[in-house]
This record gives structure tokens, sequence and C-alpha cells, in this order.
């Protein structure tokens, strides 16, 4: 089935089904693999979709989720179309207990018996994921293995993961006392690292009871009886879980924007210079729609060579393309105006059935000092990934089959409401990653202006 052509010896190496394809690597500070860069250089196309995912364990899950996304192609494009495909790798890292529909049984996440305890795969990601971090990373896992009732050591387990998270103690503790905004030059710190650690550990059991998981873990009482006041501090540590994912979760956001701005978008610039005439169309899922998107601030003024930019549940702020946000009519979105830089549309996927960004971006994005308190809702910290883009003039919102049927503009913003197949997914993430969907491949073509 692949085309012939530079690339597809390295598909077929890895069982990517399509070609011709490449991988291209970056590490966590953006440098690229010159080795990838190469081959993906070599690859000839007049169109290349690039394709970074979200979070992921393994290289093996990045390439079969590749595999599974890029196999409609090939039979939705128009003839004059030469697809290439890359898939970029980069430093991320999934909790055993997140599901992805269709990768894994139901009996292949999460160790049973484990409950709140870290089980063995989830223990070598994170020592992947933060090298050189072996002994707090052995403490943390014996804190949830042992679910002490001592408010002690919940202050130990907080301190911990902000300092894996790279939270300074005295940032976190002036970020709660103040009240005027951060300066740009300061970074704001979230609200679940700077709260009191119960408090924070309260919020995020209870986000975890509205998402669908077990309360509290195992042997920890059930229902909103289990967390309430009064009722012993052991239900508390499913939050405290809850609290070391939202740890890799504040890393990988700001991983993805630097592999994004100083990685991926040089080389795609890059690669456009050598080659002028070929189109390429970006996608990426979760943060890794975060990283295409900032792949943007790397693209010269007049190039066009991004034709499309597609997010699948991108985990990442509604705002991010706004001129000027409603709260703060002084400041615009990190990527404000960035969808210019894009010569055909923005297509944000959005999906009321995943729970990640529906219950926990927000909770875990909220700034300290945040008069709303941890669980208030607040439009500000919303997600891309779970109500599409907000506050850009002139942005449609359509549903999925109107897209499919209808199109999408040829320029700017548009959000589209993909609940109608992102919708499988166990808790705590939900639909987040059920993405694997012929009619998302077709909504890329269709925004690439690819078709029949």
């Amino acid at each position: 089935m692949a085309d012939s052509g530079a690339g597809i010896g390295v598909g077929a190496a890895i069982g990517i089904g399509v070609g011709p394809y490449a991988e291209l690597t970056f590490d966590s500070e953006g440098d690229v693999d010159r080795g990838t860069q190469a081959a993906v250089a070599r690859i000839e196309a007049t169109d290349l979709l690039v394709f970074a995912h979200g979070w992921n364990s393994d290289r093996s899950t990045s390439t079969r989720l590749y595999d599974r996304f890029f196999a409609p192609f090939p039979g939705l494009v128009g003839p004059g179309v030469r697809l290439g495909y890359v898939g970029v790798v980069w430093p991320s890292i999934r909790f055993s207990d997140e599901p992805i529909p269709d990768f894994e049984g139901p009996g292949a996440l999460a160790e049973p018996g484990f409950g709140v305890a870290l089980d063995p795969g989830t223990r070598q990601a994170l020592g992947e994921f933060w090298p050189g971090r072996q002994a707090e990373l052995d403490r943390v896992a014996e804190l949830l293995e042992e679910r002490p009732e001592s408010e002690a050591a919940f202050i130990e387990f907080g301190a911990l993961v902000r300092e894996l998270a790279g939270v300074d103690a005295a940032d976190a503790a002036d970020a709660v006392s103040t009240v005027v905004a951060p300066t740009p030059a300061v970074e704001p710190v979230p609200a679940v690292f700077a709260e009191d650690v119960l408090e924070v550990c309260r919020a995020l059991a209870q986000a975890l009871v509205e998402a669908g998981a077990p309360p509290g873990g195992s042997g920890s009482g059930s229902g909103e009886q289990g967390l309430a006041l009064g009722a012993g501090l052991r239900p508390l540590w499913n939050g405290a879980k809850e609290l070391l994912r939202q740890a890799t979760y504040y890393k990988m956001k700001k991983r993805a924007g630097v592999v994004g701005e100083r990685g991926l978008g040089p080389v795609l610039a890059e690669l456009a210079r050598q080659r002028p005439g070929l189109r390429i169309h970006l996608i990426g899922h979760s943060f890794g729609a975060r990283l295409v998107s900032f792949s943007l601030r790397a693209v010269p003024d007049g190039a066009r060579h991004v034709a499309s930019l597609t997010l699948l549940q991108g985990a990442f702020s509604h705002y991010s393309f706004s001129d000027r946000l409603p709260h703060d009519k002084s400041r615009g979105g990190a990527l404000g105006g960035l969808q210019r830089k894009v010569d055909g549309p923005v297509v944000a996927c959005h999906s009321p059935h995943d729970t990640s960004l529906r219950v926990f971006y927000p909770l875990a994005s909220r700034m300290a000092g945040d008069s709303a308190g941890l669980l208030g809702f607040d439009e500000r910290w919303g997600a891309i990934g779970h109500d599409g883009v907000q506050a850009v003039p002139g942005a449609p919102r359509l549903t999925l089959d109107t897209a499919l049927h209808q199109g999408v503009p040829a320029t700017g913003c548009v959000s589209v409401d993909a609940g109608s197949v992102v919708r499988r997914g166990g808790a705590p993430s939900g639909a987040h990653s059920d993405i694997c969907h012929e009619e998302l491949a077709r909504l890329v073509v269709s925004a690439g202006r690819m078709g029949r």
C-alpha cells in the first residue's frame, strides 16, 4: 500500500502502513535529532501530514497512534495529491490508568490491585520522564502505597511534587499572598501547587469522582461521603495521586510549547525553504496540539508553507488565538493572531465527553489567588479541546457532520464539535484519546483542500 519513494523503509521498519513516512524526534529542549530531520527532508510529496502526539508512555504507543490515524488518508485524497507522513516524537508521559480506546483491552491498563499506588509501568515511565530523580520518586511511590493518616505526610508529598514540577516553594507562597497579576517576566503558579495541599487533594479527589473514577482508592469509603470533612485523610490519597499526574501535565504543557517554537517550527521553516512548493498540514493531539500551534511562532513573515492546522482535543487555552482576552482587554492570548500564519483554516475539534479537559484542565490551570476557588467554574481556564476557539470574532462553530458535508472556511479559526465520534473512554480522562476515526481524517483532508 505504501507509495514508492524515500522514507518507505523507515515506515516499514517501525510498523507504519502508509508511506513515505518518517519520524521527527526532539528532546525536551526542542533540539532535533539530525538523522530524523534528514529522513523527513527526503520525503517526496506534494502535501506533508505532520502529526504530534499528546501524552504517551513510549515511542511504540506514538507509532501505533500514527499508524491508526494515518491509515484512511490514501483513500481520501485526490489524484493530484502525493502524501508524505511525519510523526513527531517528543518526551511525554502517560499514566497506565489513562485508557486509549482500541489500544488496550479492559485488563491492560493499570495493573489490578494497585489502586492509589503506582503500578510498575507508571513508575518506570515517571523515572524516564524525570531522570535523576529516583529518590524523590521512590518516596512519592512509598507514600501513595502506604497512604498514611498524617497531615505531615501530605505536606511532604506536596513538597516533593512541587520539586518534581519545578515549582519553587517561595514562588508558590508569594503567588498565594499576592493580589495582583504576575508580571510577564514571572511565570504564574497554578493553584494546585500553591494552595493548602490537603484542600488541593480534596478538590482533586472530588474531581475524580465527577469524572467517574473510584472514590478514594480501595478501602477508603465511597462517594462524596468518603471525601467529607471529618472522614479522615486516607481517602484524599486518590487526590494526591492526581496531583502527581497534574505535575507531569504541567511539565508537558511547558515542554510542548518549547518543542514547538524552538524545534518543530524552525525545522519546518527550513524544509519549506528547501522545498518551496511543499504544503504542510499540522495535526496535534492534546499537548501535541499545543506543540504544533506554538510552531507557528517560528513561521517567517510572509511564509505560506503551513497549509492547515487541525487540533484534536487540544490541551491549551481556548483563548490562545484571541487578540484581546475577555477578562483583560489589555492582553491577548499566547498565540494571538497567529492563525494568520496559516494559509488555510485552524480547525479546533472539541468534545463534551473529554473529562480530562472538561474537569481537570481548568482545575489545574487556575492560578493561585483566584477568588473563584479550586472547584469554582471560571471560563478563563477553559481548554480549546473542551469548547473550541473562544474570543476570536467571526470564528464559526460547526458540528462534525456539517463540517464534513459543507466544508470548513478557507481561512481563520473554526470550532468543530466532534462529540459524535470522540465519545469513548473511561475515567479519569474520558474520551480525551478517542481520536482514531476516519471522520477526523476526512476533516483534515477538507481543511487542507486535499480531497477528491
